[in-house]
């Protein structure tokens, strides 16, 4: 499929109603949300006799509890109905929240507005299901990190816009805020319109029985999500990532207020450089990932979490040396701008985190429950953002400072991420694979689309360095299964990766005959169960950087499994560091950062798959380039 810009999706029907209305529904719920902290906090208003930094953890949390209550039943919702028809309703329901909403605020009725924004999380908690189980229906697999990067950005620009609203609306006139009464209808009936133009979506489980057992419903959902490893891991690293980005937001009012000695209109800049910061994240995973779900961006992503909210914590002398009373006066201040840049840097950091896992859970969940699945994402999310909220009251009220909190919450984070990326390894061999291709190489894959998008397949390849098999890996979209050398796959720093990136050791028959043979029977294995695996038929690394003559063996694996046959062509890797050349093209650096051309010919069909077929086809892709 031809690579384009994510941005062609906002001129499609398919995309762009849907994309509009999930955007005018998060912008609701931030002006809401940010009107109604700004106003109990810089008010000095007790509510039920709760100060602002209590008040803001037990908001967020009340918005949060319907996703726990709710989601096992808006689960079922979405996969039985069609969608567009369920945005519509929902969006019926937003109208008439927002006018007790409304009510509210101008009455300055802070216990109904707690009770409206309890009902905005059932509403909410009724539309992720829908929203997430959407995109994968309407969009093709290429396009998944593409849509879910718009979706994100969109939700986070929604979320800067809807704290400037919110603030600037309550600012306007605390005393009779009308404005933010006006907006919020305003809002909610533009996203009603919007969702009408949203294309009909059927449903993928029209038969399903819906129970409304709470708690039964939930266990069952969530062994659905259960049945794919690396869909439950990825979304308790999404739940993770709410976790943390709860911790650092709710805090905003407070720290504003106690460290920065700032008013309302600075926490909204301050929120508003996190949610540009995601927005910028997400936007630039389908650039740094090629198109493809890239699982590397993952841990890069947990990476940057951590040392930016550490840098948080030792900015406070600096912040609180930096009173400020405007934000003209603040930006004037020029350390003040390294407590901007860390939360801009958080929230990118968040983005290159969040889009590949929801992407992946779109891709691997099972179709049929894919809205159930997204329901134990949301209900999963909740309980740990809950779990947020009173971390929060509990670090604070055991006499911890904002920022202190901050730096509990990164230690927290590198524990969270050795634990998940341990139990997964595949995000951090990706990751490594991610750093090979664009790091220390530049790679230049053509031919990609040759590779099927599911099914089985072999790709034969010349062996030219060590990193062949990296580099190969991180230029195609799916996971292969890399049969090597059983000498280098027992090296001991080493083992761990190769077992769990699934590798295939093999020896020859003079060495072992029962692990050759073990070989072929795992390379079987793996291409019955659809999968793609790869071989170097010369059987060891070029020794003058030419092809060397392929051996038979590729012959006896498609004799017993006919599958098609992908040459493959790395270029311009001898002379490397990780080549067997006693020369090192390009000086000391030996070819690092230098652009490599990875060439993906045209599938072979069985019948044409010999060792002399195969080893021509790969020469004549690699031309002159060693």
């Amino acid at each position: 499929m031809k690579e384009s810009s994510q941005f062609r999706l906002l001129g499609q029907r398919r995309f762009a109603p849907f994309f509009a209305t999930q955007f005018l529904g998060a912008l609701n719920d931030n002006v809401f949300r940010n009107g109604f902290l700004i106003l109990a906090t810089f008010q000095g208003t007790l509510v039920l006799g709760m100060n602002h930094t209590t008040l803001a953890n037990v908001a967020g949390a009340l918005f949060i509890v319907p996703f726990v209550l709710f989601s096992a039943a808006a689960g079922q919702i979405a996969d039985k109905y069609e969608k567009s028809m369920l945005m519509r309703y929902i969006k019926a329901l937003e109208i008439a929240l927002m006018c007790i909403a409304a009510i509210a605020f101008i009455t300055q009725s802070y216990t109904l507005l707690l009770f409206v924004l309890f009902l905005m999380g059932c509403q909410s908690s009724l539309f992720g299901p829908v929203k997430y189980a959407y995109l994968p229906q309407q969009l093709a697999s290429s396009e998944l990190v593409g849509g879910n990067a718009l979706v994100e950005s969109g939700t986070y620009v929604a979320i800067i816009l809807g704290l400037i609203i919110g603030g600037l609306t309550v600012g306007f006139n605390p005393d009779r805020p009308v404005l933010i009464a006006a907006c919020l209808l305003g809002f909610a009936v533009a996203g009603y319109l919007t969702s009408r133009q949203v294309p009909a979506t059927r449903a993928v489980d029209p038969d399903l029985k819906i129970s409304f057992h709470v708690w039964r419903e939930t266990r069952r959902i969530i062994d659905f999500a259960r049945v794919e490893r690396s869909v439950f891991l990825s979304i308790l690293g999404i739940s993770w990532f709410w976790f943390f980005g709860s911790v650092m937001t709710l805090q905003m009012p407070a720290y504003t207020l106690d460290i920065l000695h700032g008013n309302e209109f600075l926490t909204t800049v301050l929120l508003a450089s996190f949610a540009v910061g995601v927005g910028i994240g997400s936007l630039l995973c389908e650039r740094m990932s090629g198109h493809r779900i890239e699982l590397g961006l993952v841990p890069l992503g947990s990476i940057g979490l951590s040392a930016f909210a550490i840098d948080l914590y030792f900015a406070q002398p600096v912040a609180a040396a930096a009173a400020a009373s405007t934000i003209a006066e603040f930006l004037g201040h020029g350390a003040n701008w390294r407590v901007l840049l860390d939360l801009t840097m958080l929230g990118a950091f968040g983005g290159f985190y969040s889009v590949p896992l929801y992407a992946l859970i779109q891709q691997r969940a099972e179709r049929q429950h894919l809205s159930r699945i997204i329901a134990a994402n949301n209900i999963i999310n909740a309980i740990f953002m809950v779990g947020a909220a009173l971390l929060s009251i509990a670090v604070l009220g055991a006499g911890f400072s904002i920022p202190q909190l901050f730096l509990v919450i990164a230690i927290l984070n590198v524990l969270v991420a050795i634990y998940i990326y341990s139990l997964l390894p595949e995000f951090l061999i990706r990751f490594l694979a991610w750093i090979a291709i664009t790091v220390v190489y530049r790679i230049r894959p053509t031919g990609t689309d040759n590779i099927p998008d599911e099914g089985p397949a072999v790709v034969v390849c010349n062996h030219v360095s060590y990193m062949d098999p990296v580099i190969l890996s991180g230029s195609v979209r799916r996971p292969m299964r890399f049969v090597m050398y059983y000498k280098i796959f027992e090296l001991t720093m080493l083992k761990y990766f190769f077992q769990n990136a699934k590798a295939i050791p093999i020896a020859s028959a003079s060495e072992n005959e029962e692990l050759l043979n073990e070989a072929f029977e795992r390379i079987d294995e793996e291409l019955a169960a659809g999968n793609i695996v790869c071989i170097f038929p010369e059987g060891g690394l070029s020794k003058d950087g030419e092809v060397q003559r392929f051996r038979p063996g590729i012959e006896k694996i498609i004799a017993r499994r006919p599958v098609p046959v992908i040459p493959v062509a790395l270029c311009r890797l001898w002379g490397s560091w990780f080549s067997r050349s006693a020369k090192r093209d390009k000086g000391w650096t030996g070819r690092l950062f230098s652009s490599v051309p990875v060439r993906f010919g045209p599938p072979v069909a069985p019948a044409d798959a010999t060792a002399e077929n195969l080893e021509l086809l790969v020469r004549t892709l690699r031309g002159e380039e060693r």
